[in-house]
């Protein structure tokens, strides 16, 4: 069993592809926050793994992805494997240290966990990857993810092989909580004039904070910084501020 969060397709890419060659199943964390009611708890069959797969943003993993796990359990004794891999740019900081200590909260033991290099996408600071850094990024995260299933076959223990960078507690412990309590807020996005109200963005918000009033999207306090807005918009009418509308859009292409 898989839980994965994707905004802009990468994390679900990795997902669907390990789901297929370990014959899991998937389950979108968004989907599951979008209806709940109380506490998630599940039952793993016989030989399933327990997988998450999630974007790095601001050097941890997204908020919500944590807090889904804070209310999350699995009904079964604790004889089951555990693994996670993230999806980044470059550097994943202390990423899986803090997914590990919110897992073991929940009596869960994280047995490994991974990055994989992808396509930057964070246009609010950054500008897109080149086109051909894209598509090197995209061709090596293919056999990477192969690899990355091999060892999961195998179970192995213990491998944690994720690309920290510099800085890395600094980058996780210091400057993700500023992240977290004062970059998620959502002023500084606004709509151009070519807006076809589609309602794209409104269905696929994961928080589902994003409506159309009069045609027009508006958004609430609970966004995450997915970035799947302004992205997939199909006239690049969303944008962030001032800077955005200089840069590109960018959704996996494999999906």
């Amino acid at each position: 069993m898989i839980f994965y969060f994707s905004g802009t397709g990468n994390s679900l890419w990795v997902a669907k592809k390990l789901a297929e060659l370990q014959d899991e199943r998937i389950l979108s964390i968004a989907e599951l926050m979008k209806e709940k009611r109380g506490s998630f708890s599940f039952t793993l069959k016989q030989d399933e793994m327990l997988g998450f797969v999630f974007p790095i943003y601001a050097w941890a993993p997204p908020k919500i992805v944590l807090e889904f796990i804070n209310d999350f359990v699995i009904t079964n004794s604790n004889d089951y494997y555990t693994f996670a891999v993230c999806t980044c740019g470059d550097h994943a900081g202390q990423a899986m240290n803090v997914l590990s200590s919110h897992l073991q909260k929940q009596k869960i033991k994280l047995n490994s966990g991974f990055s994989v290099f992808m396509p930057n996408n964070y246009i609010i600071h950054y500008d897109l990857d080149s086109k051909e850094l894209e598509n090197k990024k995209l061709e090596q995260a293919k056999q990477r993810v192969d690899d990355i299933s091999n060892l999961l076959t195998k179970r192995t223990e213990d491998i944690f092989d994720c690309y920290s960078g510099s800085f890395p507690w600094f980058r996780t412990q210091i400057f993700n909580p500023y992240f977290n309590k004062f970059c998620l807020g959502t002023k500084k996005f606004h709509v151009k004039n070519n807006c076809i109200s589609c309602g794209l963005c409104e269905r696929i918000c994961p928080t589902k904070n994003i409506q159309l009033k009069n045609n027009i999207p508006t958004w609430g306090k609970n966004c995450t910084k997915c970035m799947a807005c302004i992205h997939r918009c199909p006239v690049q009418a969303i944008q962030y501020g001032d800077k955005t509308e200089k840069r590109g859009q960018y959704f996996n292409p494999n999906i």
